[in-house]
């Protein structure tokens, strides 16, 4: 059969818009449905799995150490615990700000301590009864100066060391928190949890 001139100039018209077709289908994501606390390492990297099993252990390393039964003698009552700053020093971008949510989480449901909140939060707290002053009635007003303030405020950092040759690298990521007294400084608990991960990267195969 003989292809006229018309025809050579539509075939690779067509030719192309089946590639892009089958292009697109191939770029199309699959989404899988998994469950939150499933173990999903992809990249190797820092992930929600690290910062909810680093910080249950810490948490439960910090209130079994003798600083806690010693307030409790000495005072009568349950330590009130503050959380500050998590400083990022790795190699990666790490959302510290889940990590921190997730040592307050194991704090609070503990029931071992007495939580207050954060600089931030208590700004907007501090505005909310400032409007109250102004606009609430009398009798369902929050007073000023009722805050109650922390004994003990936990604070930390996240470290990396990268080591890589050829096709694999091995990661290293160290967490150090510390839980200091408020009123004189003292550090009362220092922990520390260690992580290594080994990433082989593979060539691409046809």
């Amino acid at each position: 059969m003989k292809v006229s001139k018309k025809m050579m100039g539509v075939l690779p018209v067509a030719a192309l818009g089946a590639v892009m077709v089958f292009g697109l289908a191939a770029c199309n994501p699959k989404v899988s449905r998994v469950d939150s606390a499933a173990v999903t390492d992809l990249s190797g990297n820092w992930n929600d799995t690290d910062s909810r099993l680093v910080a249950d252990e810490m948490i439960q390393d910090v209130l079994a150490r003798p600083w806690l039964s010693r307030f409790n003698k000495d005072h009568g009552k349950v330590p009130t615990v503050i959380v500050g700053t998590v400083r990022n020093l790795s190699h990666e971008h790490i959302n510290t700000r889940t990590f921190i949510s997730d040592l307050e989480k194991s704090l609070i449901n503990s029931g071992d301590v007495e939580f207050v909140a954060s600089a931030g939060e208590r700004e907007e707290i501090r505005s909310e009864r400032k409007d109250q002053d102004l606009h609430a009635k009398e009798d369902t007003r929050k007073a000023m100066g009722q805050e109650a303030g922390a004994d003990f405020m936990l604070q930390g950092t996240i470290n990396t060391i990268i080591d890589a040759v050829k096709g694999e690298q091995a990661r290293f990521y160290q967490v150090d928190l510390q839980l200091i007294d408020l009123e004189s400084n003292r550090k009362v608990w220092v922990g520390q949890k260690k992580i290594k991960k080994t990433v082989e990267k593979s060539g691409l195969r046809f």
